[in-house]
């Protein structure tokens, strides 16, 4: 029996972890599989308060996970296979074991969906990128590439042409899904460039990312076109399909929160990605975490009494 048991292993898993241990819970943090979350996929972090020449994504989560085991949280790297919230203790398991909680803090994150081609892969972190507010800075006067017609397509290339020469947005139909004015504000940017119709056939490049291939859905033709970066702007995936029967989750699968970072179970909290859809950086996943193990102490100390 666990005062505390954190599913996931970001920035909010991680602080959340901290502040729990910190105010003497007795708190398990079950990793998943590959802990870290998305700044595992992150080369150059520049925007986290404490690193005045940066820090590399994988060892953000180095220190962090250092700093939790330190403050006398328990990690295990097992993969939670189902939850059981209808109960009370409230019940996590894993492949191996099943553990017993007061409370929970869901923390599993979000991914962002991919274009599915090989090359988007071998040039992750070399070019491709899913986070325009993360990376957008480190191509400062460049060509780049927006892949996307939704609103996030159009609030990523727009904030990218802060640094770019010209941002080319890519989108495979003849009219952007995006809001009116997300459409409007883009369109009526002169350094954007739109390519309707089109799809991505390849990315290639050498060591990092150099040029796509476009083919046009009308014509069947493909281009070519050189740019400095490709940031896939396609939507994101909260990890949440287990909570599906268990939190009530919002039209895309984020867990909805109310009462700060309470969900629909009471003793059940969340942080970061998995319920922030505005958001999705390492600092305000962080910021989350910090709210969920502080509201967690509070219900922990309401309900002794």
């Amino acid at each position: 029996m666990y005062d505390v048991v954190i599913i996931g292993a970001g920035p909010a898993g991680y602080t959340a972890g901290i502040y729990c241990s910190r105010a003497r819970h007795n708190t398990l943090l079950i990793s998943g599989i590959l802990p870290g979350g998305q700044l595992m996929n992150t080369t150059d972090v520049e925007n986290y308060p404490g690193f005045s020449d940066g820090i590399m994504g994988p060892d953000l989560m180095t220190v962090m996970r250092k700093q939790t085991e330190k403050m006398g949280t328990k990690i295990i790297d097992d993969e939670v296979t189902s939850v059981d919230f209808q109960t009370n203790p409230l019940k996590v398991k894993t492949a191996s074991e099943e553990f017993e909680a007061r409370t929970v803090i869901v923390c599993t994150g979000a991914n962002p969906r991919k274009i599915g081609l090989d090359g988007e892969q071998t040039f992750a972190g070399k070019g491709v990128s899913y986070c325009a507010t993360c990376d957008g800075a480190f191509f400062k006067d460049q060509e780049l590439i927006v892949v996307g017609g939704g609103d996030s397509a159009m609030e990523e290339a727009t904030f990218l042409t802060k640094f770019a020469s010209t941002v080319h947005i890519i989108h495979r139909r003849e009219e952007f899904r995006a809001s009116k004015i997300m459409q409007e504000r883009a369109l009526a940017n002169e350094k954007i460039k739109v390519h309707f119709n089109c799809t991505v056939k390849d990315i290639q490049g050498d060591q990092k990312f150099r040029k796509v291939i476009l083919n046009n859905t009308k014509t069947n033709e493909d281009e070519t076109l050189d740019a400095g970066g490709l940031f896939v702007a396609i939507g994101h995936e909260p990890n949440s399909k287990m909570f599906q029967n268990q939190l009530e989750l919002d039209e895309n699968g984020y867990v909805i929160i109310k009462n700060n970072t309470e969900t629909s179970i009471s003793g059940v909290f969340c942080a970061g990605d998995v319920h922030d859809h505005r958001y999705r950086q390492a600092v305000t996943a962080a910021g989350f975490g910090c709210m969920a193990a502080i509201d967690v102490d509070k219900y922990l100390a309401e309900s002794k009494n």
